[in-house]
């Protein structure tokens, strides 16, 4: 099924219990689009993110990428079913990156982006090498392909991490404040990986408190409160002259502490 959006969610809730986290959420993401996802701690905005890539089991709503049905569920309950094999297919298309690195600490750096290609997609250990070693170029760590992730920087282990998920080669990439975790020293080199994946023409979805980035890189921002998405535009309809009141009290207490 042809459609214009790479990834879309229709009427997405989820709940904890009693506790309803996610309140219909509908989201079409265009190929090619990037989008920043701000908010209070709280709002929902890693629940969103994780439930995109079945890390958390949506309670109700719809899940599309590339067009074609991935989830759908009903009360808590699957109502549409979909094979296994293309779950899996379409599960590949998402790389995830989160607040902390989860590398595998008994691996060096190439070994951990080469791992996933070799034994999920059985693909050619030569081969395989060959493009984690462009990959870890790729994110300036040429010259730490041997070190254990001990021997890395929180920065340099989550470029690491970057280049493992882009090692499956996925068409969207999801990342979840992965900056949060490290020394402000260590931010910029993450921020500027991900500003050439973006460059590249990855589709990215982001949550972020960094939002100089935001600015810089979204093509369109949503600010989530409360399980909602409360608003949404351009960074400077956002940042400049944002709308919503949740919104406004939201940036002022970021950007003026």
């Amino acid at each position: 099924m042809e459609s214009k959006y790479i990834l879309e969610t229709e009427h997405v809730s989820k709940s904890f219990g009693e506790l309803e986290v996610l309140k219909d959420i509908n989201l079409q993401v265009e190929k090619g689009e990037v989008i920043c996802i701000i908010g209070p701690s709280g709002a929902g905005k890693s629940t969103y993110l994780r439930s995109l890539n079945q890390l958390e089991k949506i309670t109700s709503g719809k899940i599309f990428i590339k067009g074609n049905l991935f989830l759908h569920r009903e009360k808590n309950r699957t109502v549409e079913k979909i094979s296994a094999e293309k779950r899996r297919g379409l599960l590949l298309e998402m790389g995830m990156c989160f607040q902390r690195f989860n590398l595998f600490p008994h691996k060096t750096a190439l070994e951990n982006v080469m791992i996933a290609p070799i034994t999920v997609k059985k693909e050619k250990k030569e081969a395989v090498r060959r493009e984690a070693l462009e990959l870890l170029d790729r994110v300036g760590l040429a010259d730490k392909v041997d070190q254990y992730p001990s021997r890395l920087s929180g920065g340099q282990q989550q470029r690491v991490a970057i280049a493992r998920a882009l090692a499956m080669k996925p068409e969207i990439m999801l990342f979840d404040e992965p900056t949060s975790a490290l020394d402000p020293e260590l931010v910029g080199d993450v921020l500027q990986v991900m500003k050439d994946l973006a460059q590249d023409g990855m589709t990215m979805l982001c949550v972020t408190h960094e939002m100089g980035f935001a600015r810089e890189v979204a093509d369109r921002v949503l600010f989530m409160a409360d399980g909602i998405i409360a608003e949404e535009g351009t960074p400077d309809e956002i940042f400049l002259n944002p709308q919503n009141p949740r919104t406004q009290s939201f940036l002022k207490s970021i950007l003026n502490p």
